[in-house]
This record gives structure tokens, sequence and C-alpha cells, in this order.
């Protein structure tokens, strides 16, 4: 089964947990802070597998998520870090947030990577807490939380050159012969119904990928049958073979179709109506062809269409070479964005505190903040006393007193809420 789109929801691992430890040996009497670190959680990384055609994994496990770090121990151990997961696509495969349909990645060459969830990192244990005027200190941070989100997969088949046509006009037929594919054939509209990919292995013709588009019909580019399904298949190709029914074996008009499938390219993508075309007229094996051929002529020039059979063959190696010699003028199409990277060093975490109020709490937004709420144990006291310190050091409390909270309003950071309360002010 084809499958060329999907959403999945991706996590990273949280980070393990710091601990609260301390040296209990003989002959140290005063043996200081020895809680370790906990490991950073494994992040979900998707990655390019050139053997892989379609998204159909995705159809039956659309959650993935990454292991959590390890535990830190007594003695200063650290928890060891847990493995990434890597998630395979097909080449071609775009990555969007599903939220805002934003693109965050074109995955077109193999190996190619790109982090979908980040994991999180590990909570420090007590000894890294120590300082000059805390020499025993009896808290430890929790591992951050892994990334998430959902993510939409969407396919675009890679392909040199695009086989395009209305229905029944022999694509298929043509894609068999001039490479070792075998799609589906037989004399009715719709015969494919996803599109078929070969590699052009013909004598004295430079080899090329071909893409075996689905016949569109009219209204394709607004997405009457499976016009986008069709079309967004053919938007990395460089050259199209653009092939018509020259004998009209459905009663079809050859110069209308040729026009009429010209028109559905423009109003989907104009740079597709602008790509190189060889067009084709197939089925000259057949008498009435004669006819159909003459009249795409006259309307297109005489040395602007080229006459074949996809049965017997007749014709098809002057269409392979002439494609190949326009693709030797046509440049490779660049990827629609930016080289993803694995792993980005030195973030700049965000500062900037929103405040809003809603459902009668002020809700505090920020990255750094959110953090912090999140990696602090507020069942441990000096814990809780720390992130009140440096809750107060930021500024937020401030802000929040600047943005109209009172003394027993209800404030909010993510899964956190706690009370507001702030000390009265001697006269």
């Amino acid at each position: 089964m084809f499958v060329d789109r999907a959403k999945i929801f991706v996590r990273g691992g949280d980070g393990g947990n710091g601990i609260v430890a301390f040296r209990r040996e003989k002959y140290v009497p005063l043996g200081g802070p020895a809680g370790g670190d906990g490991g950073r959680g494994g992040s979900v990384i998707i990655e390019v597998d050139p053997n892989l055609r379609t998204l159909l994994d995705f159809r039956y496990q659309r959650h993935i998520r990454a292991d959590r770090g390890e535990h830190g121990q007594g003695g200063n151990k650290h928890g060891r870090s847990a493995r990434d997961k890597i998630v395979k696509v097909p080449p071609g495969t775009q990555i969007r947030d599903a939220e805002t349909n934003e693109l965050l990645a074109d995955l077109t060459r193999e190996g190619q990577r790109f982090v979908a969830a980040k994991g999180g990192r590990g909570g420090r244990g007590n000894a890294r807490f120590v300082s000059a005027t805390e020499k025993a200190p009896r808290f430890a941070e929790k591992g951050e939380p892994g990334e998430e989100r959902w993510v939409l997969l969407e396919l675009k088949v890679i392909a040199d050159v695009g086989l395009v046509g209305f229905p029944n006009a022999g694509k298929s037929t043509f894609l068999s012969h001039v490479t070792s594919a075998r799609p589906k054939v037989a004399d009715y509209p719709f015969t494919t119904l996803s599109p078929n990919l070969g590699v052009v292995d013909f004598p004295d013709v430079e080899p090329f990928v071909i893409a075996d588009i689905p016949g569109l019909i009219t209204g394709a580019h607004a997405g009457v049958g499976l016009g986008h399904d069709f079309l967004r298949h053919i938007e990395r190709t460089r050259v199209l073979i653009h092939l018509i029914d020259a004998a009209a074996v459905d009663g079809r008009d050859p110069v209308a179709d040729y026009h009429q499938i010209n028109a559905e390219l423009s109003l989907y993508d104009k740079r597709l109506a602008n790509l190189p075309q060889v067009v084709v007229a197939n089925k000259i094996d057949l008498p009435q062809a004669d006819e159909g051929l003459r009249l795409l002529r006259e309307e297109l020039g005489e040395d602007k269409v080229y006459a074949i059979s996809a049965v017997t063959g007749e014709g098809i190696k002057e269409v392979l070479l002439q494609t190949a010699h326009l693709l030797s003028e046509v440049p490779q199409t660049p990827p629609l964005a930016e080289e993803p990277v694995l792993f980005t060093s030195g973030e700049a975490e965000a500062e900037q505190v929103t405040i809003t109020r809603e459902e009668g709490a002020f809700v505090l937004r920020g990255a750094r903040l959110e953090k912090l709420a999140a990696m602090t144990d507020f069942n441990n006291e000096e814990a809780a006393r720390r992130f009140q310190r440096l809750f107060r050091l930021w500024g937020h409390e401030d802000a929040l007193k600047a943005a109209g909270a009172q003394s027993g309003d209800t404030v909010k950071i993510r899964d956190l809420e706690f009370t507001f309360w702030q000390e009265e002010e001697d006269d």
C-alpha cells in the first residue's frame, strides 16, 4: 500500500533525576555531598532511508517516544544517557509542525537527519550545588522533560522526470517498456492509484528516474478526484513527458487534452507549467491515431510532437534521448528548506516571559522559567526555597505585581499551580 501522508506524535525522553547523597565513609567524618547527575533523555530523530518508498509504517505507529535517562547515584555517579530513537522515512519526506503547518525540514538525501523532539537534560545532583554559602545542599534537580509535539509527514516522490496525462493515455505501459517497474496495466481509467517509480534502462540513453503520476482529471488542481494527492508528486521533477492518446480511444480530443492538462498544472503550481515538456502522441499503432497526430502537430508544430506506440516500442528511444538532453540543461531543483541539523550547540534560551490572565489565574510562559519549574522537586523544602529565590531574582515577582496580581491569586506555570503571596510592607 502506498501511503504518502501521516500525522505522528513525537516525544523526547525525560532526563534522569539528580539525587541527594553524601559520602559515608569510614575515617571521613565530614563527608560532603556526593549526589550524581541524571542522564540525558533520548531524542526522536527522523532519518532518510533510501530503501523506503512509503510512509505506511506510520499508519500503525503514530506515537513515537524515546527513553528517559537514568537517575544519578551516590558517590558522584552520573546516570547513563538514553539512546536516541531513530525513525526512518523515504527520501522526499517533508516534516511540518501540525499546529502551525511550518515547514521544519525537507529530507531528500540518504542519511539526512532532523531532530523532531529533543530529549531533556539530566537533573543535577546535590554535589553540583555546593557553594561558599551552601556547604551541604540537601536538594537536587529533577530531569528536564523531553520535547513533544505532533508533526505532519508528507512524501513528495523524488524523480527527474514526471509522466503526466489523462487516464488511459498509456503511461503505465510506457513506464513498463522503458524501466524494470511493473505497474498494473489494464484497459480502463485509473489503473494506477499511486505513483510508480522506475529508472530508465535503455540502450544508448543516460539513465534517469521517472515517475508515472496517476491520471489527472479536470479540476485536479482544486482537489477533484485525487488531484492534490497526485499533483504534489511532480513538484520536484525537472522535465515532464506529456503523454496523449492520439487515437482518442475514449472519444477524447487530443488537442483539448493537451491544453487541459497544462491548465491543471498551471493552476496548481505555475512552476510546473513552465517545466520543459516532451509532448508524446501515443497509440500510433492504431489506425485512428493518424488524425490525432496530425491535429497535435498542427497545433504545436511538426517537430514538437513525438509519435510512439508504448505497446510495440516504436519511437520510444527518440523520446528518451530528447528527455535526457533536456535534463542535462536543467539544473537540479534545490531543497525546499535549509539543510536540517542534528543538534544545535549553544542554543540561547528565551528569557522573555509573558503573563496572561486565563480563567481567573495568572499564567506565566517562558522557556527558562518553565524549565526551572519542571526540574524543581517541590516536595523538597530546600529545592522549593531555591525556586522562590530565583523566581524573585529573575524579576517575575515584580512582573506579577505590575500585572495586577494580589496576595491569594492563583499563578500557573505549565503544570505547576501555586498561590501568589507578597509580604506586607511596613508603613
